[in-house]
């Protein structure tokens, strides 16, 4: 009797074991089952950059894409194109969900970006798009696509808005927007939180086609636990885990600031020791290295 009692409570035992280990499996493979990010820095977009990003996404074979064309202020106009481009490679699964605003959100709107296997931004204006999703349903379903595997694709504004750290492409000193960031100064450069699917890391955009490395550097001297990555028009960065690869046409543009002491004299940011690197199509990088 002791015997039988005794084999009844080890095999309880064992089988409250395994359900233990199931459950922690269970819970490392949804940690690791993280989504993807495709990040644009606006202009063309080619062709070849686009089928990549399909393909990335599976949704060639299974699953849909939804458009937020909410950075525009002709969102009709963005999603047309937003569309295009992937109907012009023979999708038929593509649609677009424009939430202006609270009316817009329904369950069914929300479960259906939720569900979606790539999420697409389109350009326009990074402030508009955070200002429609910050603190609503939709923020939480695009991190919950991620969650559960989805691509998260966006250009120009839309690239902008996928680090924690937004760079808003305004300046404090200088109000009057020009698109010409001519100084290296203090508490100039506007950052404000973005969709935050990208830590540790501040995203530019039209980086070099622009010039864009003063405002980039500023921004990478006040914030030295960032990497700085400037994405130039026609090109993207596929980030997967912390692994970044380059697609497109042309360069990308990195800046670490870790080791680097930044000192303020009248105003203006210095520092020495900052690393600068310039990746190429086909090229790989960590966002935070080891």
């Amino acid at each position: 009797m002791k015997k039988s009692v005794f084999f009844v409570l080890l095999s309880g035992l064992l089988f409250f074991s395994s359900c233990i280990n199931e459950s922690n499996d269970q819970r490392l493979n949804f940690e690791n089952d993280k989504g993807k990010l495709f990040i644009i820095g606006g202009g063309k977009r080619p062709v070849e950059m686009i089928r990549s990003m399909v393909s990335i996404s599976g949704v060639d074979t299974s699953g849909y894409i939804v458009i937020l064309p909410m950075s525009s202020s002709v969102t009709d106009t963005a999603a047309y194109y937003g569309i295009k481009q992937f109907t012009d490679l023979g999708l038929k699964n593509v649609f677009p969900l424009n939430f202006n605003d609270s009316l817009d959100i329904t369950s069914k709107r929300i479960d259906s970006l939720k569900n979606a296997s790539l999420i697409y931004i389109s350009g326009g204006d990074q402030n508009r798009f955070m200002e429609i999703v910050n603190g609503t349903p939709v923020y939480d379903a695009i991190h919950d696509a991620y969650k559960n595997g989805a691509l998260i694709a966006g250009t120009s504004a839309g690239a902008a808005v996928m680090s924690e750290k937004m760079i808003t492409g305004d300046e404090h000193k200088h109000p009057e927007y020009t698109g010409k960031f001519r100084t290296i100064e203090a508490n100039n450069i506007e950052i404000e939180n973005g969709l935050g699917l990208l830590e540790n890391a501040i995203i530019d955009q039209h980086f070099i086609w622009r010039m864009r490395m003063n405002r980039l550097i500023s921004a990478c001297l006040e914030n030295p636990e960032e990497t700085g990555i400037g994405i130039d028009e026609s090109t993207a960065i596929l980030i997967e885990n912390n692994k970044a690869t380059v697609y497109g046409e042309s360069q990308v543009v990195v800046l670490r600031h870790k080791t680097a002491e930044t000192k303020i004299v009248n105003g203006l940011l210095g520092a020495a020791g900052m690393e600068l690197s310039i990746y190429l199509p086909g090229d790989s990088f960590e966002i935070v290295e080891k």
